[in-house]
């Protein structure tokens, strides 16, 4: 059979008639949102005095949006529970015979079976699991009241009418938190098919008890206004709770007053930006520099997608041009390369303003390795990989069938180095990457054919939010590579540590929100999308057979997963606010600038930001953070010296002696001449030419080229 007729096929019958080899099937017509509910009539409304529904309905938004501000002010106090001082009770020792422990323990359990269904979500007992959090491991019981942990430790005095969960050989461990997800996200022409209900309802299946979502608005929009729809999207469809991270998709004054007010009174201390979709969404250089600046100045952290937006764009030009429009021409648009530059762009422009930051969904190898280099010298930065990454490869791109291929598109993509994922794990587990997202960013089979004839044009997204948690148990304990202290660190306690709400979330203790996962190592289930609770037909991680499974999820005190049985609630969940200065994250900063005052200027340059002096290092850190420590446990050595950060494939040899820095004569402001230089992008340049990137395609399924470009 040929590969056309194979793929033939896979082809849905009611596109069979316009097929196209390696195609897929017809480009559906763009979807008509927001249309007009209702028509201004004069004579109807304006002359009777009556009020426009258009202008009530207007006026009942903003009216909303002001009573959610209101109300997330309030969230942002602090309350009792929230202040009551964190501790984790010590295991004791269970008296008597091995027969008289487990008669005590059926005694109990008879004595303490609910009597309703309110006392049962109201007092729950977790007896006899194993409590992980990042720091330990300890045998204890867990009583929870009103969504609240109240009590640890061995042989509890709780009420009547308390449910018991028997967690004897799993581990009781914090509830996931996502720290990167997409619903309802508009984009490329299509809507994420998971909403703010699929989605966390899908996220509680899997062990995730909390998202963070990204507001993104488009060019010139108000970030304000944008929050506020997010707002009105999630509120009453969350399943569990969520934060917001904003987008900064533009720049004015405008836009740096709106940060400010976000942080102030809506919750919200990180926001993103773009060095990728050029004229979409990419920021410029300096335009990097004055948000880094104002993140800093509001004790915010600076989020980037890091990749060469300028350089895809001309790659994208060539490839269509030669004739490769199949989805193997996305990933051969966004090499490895244009993302370890733009890490290191993003990581030098962050130092200049000492500004903290976090570069979302960390892909390739040389990305990865950068930010573990750059965190070895005390750099403030933060590093997210997502599920996708760590459960297949960009291998995929190439499948014969354009269904398949164009499913797993996303951006930065899939590395198709199958060795990319074990390395990732290892950074994970090392401490040089620090969370793990699922990027869930969801488009069905008809939306991802809108870049059939053009790879550009295919939605960006795939799944994760049910996975992430068996994923990164399957490919990282199970395999050997973390253990469960670590597993716990990535995929929940120091997302709650950088965005400023741990303890409240992210760990196990008294006074903690009571989102908790009781985990079984030794069950297994195998991932399909006949079986996920995701809106998506399709699933990246297909016939991957996993360790690890949730067997009871909590949410808030509520058993939302009960022996495996999914019981999410419609709008059950609530906004968490990201207070500013998160202690973890600015300790960090500050510790930068009583450093750099020890430290003279370098060449000649002033320092900005601070009141500290600029060093050749940036951003170095000499002291750990005395609030909330997140071991790190990293494998890079720190030499002491103070070497410059320096470009992918450059390469230094240390000066002998300080008067060795300026070799070169000064100008006459009294610096080196930085325009006078001995780099060169040329390909004569014999060290160089092993790190230059080539694309080469042999009959690939979208097109074919011949030779090389550039």
């Amino acid at each position: 059979m040929s590969t056309d007729e194979s793929r033939r096929e896979s082809v849905p019958a009611n596109v069979e008639a316009g097929w196209i080899p390696g195609l897929g099937e017809h480009r559906p017509q763009p979807r008509q949102l927001g249309k007009a509910l209702f028509v201004h009539t004069p004579d109807a409304f304006d002359q009777k005095g009556i009020e426009l529904p258009s202008e009530r309905n207007q006026k009942q938004a903003q009216d909303r949006a002001a009573k959610r501000r209101e109300r997330t002010i309030e969230e942002q106090k602090p309350k009792v529970e929230e202040t009551t001082p964190i501790k984790m009770a010590a295991a004791e020792p269970e008296p008597g015979t091995a027969e008289e422990v487990a008669e005590a323990e059926t005694a109990s359990e008879d004595q303490a079976q609910p009597i309703d269904g309110e006392s049962a979500q109201n007092r729950l007992l977790i007896k006899n699991g194993k409590v992980v959090n990042d720091n330990e491991m300890v045998d204890t019981d867990v009583y929870i009241e009103d969504g609240i942990i109240k009590e640890m430790g061995r042989n509890l005095t709780i009420p009547g009418g308390s449910r018991i969960i028997d967690a004897r050989g799993k581990y009781v461990i914090p509830g996931g938190i996502d720290t990167h997800t997409h619903m309802e996200a508009e984009l490329m022409g299509a809507k994420s098919v998971d909403d703010f209900y699929q989605g966390t309802k899908a996220a509680i299946a899997g062990g995730t008890t909390m998202i963070m979502d990204f507001v993104i608005p488009a060019k010139g929009e108000s970030l304000i206004e944008a929050y506020d729809k997010w707002r009105g999207l999630a509120d009453e469809k969350v399943c569990c709770d969520y934060a917001l991270h904003v987008a900064v998709t533009w720049w004015s004054d405008k836009v740096k007053e709106e940060m400010a007010l976000l942080c102030k009174e809506n919750g919200i201390n990180s926001f993103k930006m773009f060095m990728a979709y050029k004229d979409v969404l990419m920021l410029e250089d300096t335009e990097l520099y004055e948000v880094f600046e104002t993140c800093r100045e509001l004790g915010a952290i600076a989020q980037v997608h890091a990749e060469n937006g300028s350089i895809i764009a001309e790659n994208t030009r060539k490839l269509l041009a030669a004739g490769v429009t199949g989805p193997e021409g996305h990933a051969l648009s966004r090499p490895e390369e244009v993302e370890e530059e733009a890490v290191h762009r993003a990581a030098m422009i962050a130092g200049q303003v000492n500004c903290p930051l976090y570069v979302v969904r960390v892909m390739g190898k040389p990305a990865g390795d950068a930010i573990g280099a750059k965190h070895s010298k005390g750099v403030v930065i933060f590093g997210e990989t997502l599920a996708s990454a760590l459960g297949t490869d960009g291998r995929m791109y190439w499948n014969s069938c354009w269904r398949h291929a164009a499913a797993h598109v996303t951006s930065p993509p899939l590395r198709p180095d199958p060795t990319t994922p074990v390395h990732l794990m290892k950074l994970l587990a090392s401490g040089d990457l620090h969370t793990t997202g699922s990027d869930n960013c969801t488009f069905s089979e008809s939306q991802k054919a809108l870049g059939k004839d053009d790879f550009s044009k295919i939605p960006n997204g795939v799944n994760g939010v049910e996975d992430r948690m068996s994923v990164v148990w399957e490919k990282g304990v199970q395999s050997g590579l973390m253990d469960p202290k670590r597993f716990v660190a990535v995929t929940s306690s120091n997302a709650a540590k950088i965005f400023n709400i741990y303890p409240r979330k992210g760990c196990i203790a008294v006074g903690s929100d009571a989102d908790i996962v009781v985990w079984d190592p030794q069950k297994t289930r195998t991932i399909s999308a006949k079986t996920h609770h995701q809106g998506v037909d399709f699933n990246i991680f297909e016939g991957l057979e996993c360790h690890g499974v949730p067997e009871y999820v909590i949410v808030n005190g509520r058993i939302c997963v009960d022996e495996g049985d999914l019981k999410a609630v419609h709008g059950f969940g609530r906004f968490v606010p990201t207070p500013v200065y998160a202690p973890f994250v600015y300790e960090m900063v500050k510790d930068r600038d009583e450093s750099l005052k020890e430290k003279p200027y370098v060449d000649g340059i002033p320092p900005t930001g601070s009141n500290a002096a600029m060093t050749e290092d940036p951003m170095v850190c000499t002291t750990a953070n005395a609030v909330h420590k997140i071991s790190l446990n990293t494998t890079h050595e720190q030499n002491g010296s103070d070497d410059h950060i320096l470009a992918a494939g450059t390469h230094e040899t240390p000066c002998s002696t300080p008067g060795d820095a300026h070799s070169r004569p000064l100008t006459k402001a009294g610096s080196r001449n930085l325009q006078d230089s001995t780099f060169s992008i040329s390909s004569e340049n014999p060290e160089d030419s092993t790190h230059r990137a080539s694309i080469r395609v042999q009959n690939p399924p979208g097109g074919k080229s011949s030779g090389g470009f550039w």
